[in-house]
């Protein structure tokens, strides 16, 4: 079955087409939530919400642009509002740091590694790293979405970005002196 006809059986409530559609994205959507929690179970529960949030939605979708992007933004727009909800706030407070640009290709890291030390940032650092870095959304952008100003957005991927640094030294140190 085509993506058209998946998605208008969806819109038509069809349960079938609903299992099939969660089945063929829900990895891909999963990998997505992890970026944006905290933790796995975390990422599960947010996956349960936004399958419930697109079939509750999928009228909305007019066909312009890719499914797979609209799914997207509706995955990115729930862990926002989830943040929000649980009352996290973006602030800027104590040093600021210098953004150093880093080449993390010859580290050899494990994607699971990185997923693991993504989801161990403060949740406000890792909104805005996630949505800068993996989603390629501008500053301006990420301030409107989050109703924040653009110099917290710059602030909190700066510390983000230092705190992945200083995670990958210490694990780097660790599997040195593991090797001696």
């Amino acid at each position: 079955m085509g993506l058209k006809e998946l998605v208008r059986l969806c819109k038509q409530q069809d349960r079938k087409a609903q299992e099939e559609l969660y089945r063929t994205y829900s990895e891909q959507l999963f990998v997505l939530c992890l970026k944006y929690s905290g933790n796995y179970e975390q990422a599960k529960d947010l996956l349960q919400d936004c399958f419930v949030k697109i079939f509750q939605k999928i009228d909305q979708f007019s066909g312009r642009g890719s499914f797979e992007g609209w799914m997207t933004r509706l995955v990115i727009n729930t862990a926002i509002k989830k943040s929000k909800k649980n009352g996290f706030h973006l602030s800027i407070t104590g040093e600021i740091f210098e953004e150093v640009e880093e080449d993390l290709d010859d580290q050899n890291l494990s994607l699971d590694f990185l997923i693991k030390i993504i989801q161990e940032l403060p949740e406000a650092y890792r909104l805005v790293f996630n949505l800068y870095v993996m989603e390629e959304y501008s500053h301006k952008e990420i301030a409107k979405m989050l109703g924040i100003s653009e110099g917290t957005s710059k602030s909190n991927l700066a510390r983000a970005r230092y705190k992945l640094r200083e995670r990958i030294k210490r694990h780097n140190r660790m599997n040195f002196l593991k090797s001696i």
